[in-house]
């Protein structure tokens, strides 16, 4: 099992980046996927969550309106796009899957919000 997240990096406040998470060794599309981000000294927190098959997702409060979680299936693929960027979101963003008793995780990304 691998989850491999890129996308992470420098960006202004206001700026966007778009996150990625490739997984492999396992059947992706009868998991759920998760974005999760720990920043320093604070514990780790669900971002957003889509189920299986992509017809429901669930944001944070903190990121509602601004991030978005998307998956593709067939590539095995799940997204983060984060928009109007804060400050407060930097920290390092996991990847994780859920499904039938087991729960895998990447090994994250860093964003940096900083002018």
């Amino acid at each position: 099992v691998q989850l491999v997240e890129s996308g992470g990096g420098l960006v202004q406040p206001g700026g966007s980046l778009r996150l990625s998470c490739a997984a492999s060794g396992f059947t992706f599309s009868s998991y759920v996927m998760s974005w999760y981000r720990q920043a320093p000294g604070k514990e780790r927190e669900l971002v957003a969550l889509i189920t299986s098959a992509g017809g429901s997702t669930n944001y944070a409060d903190s990121v509602k309106g601004r991030f978005t979680i998307s998956r593709d299936n067939t590539k095995k693929m799940v997204y983060l796009q984060m928009n109007s960027l804060k400050f407060e979101d930097t920290a390092v963003y996991y990847c994780k899957a859920h499904g039938w008793g087991q729960n895998y995780w990447g090994q994250g990304t860093q964003v940096t919000v900083s002018s």
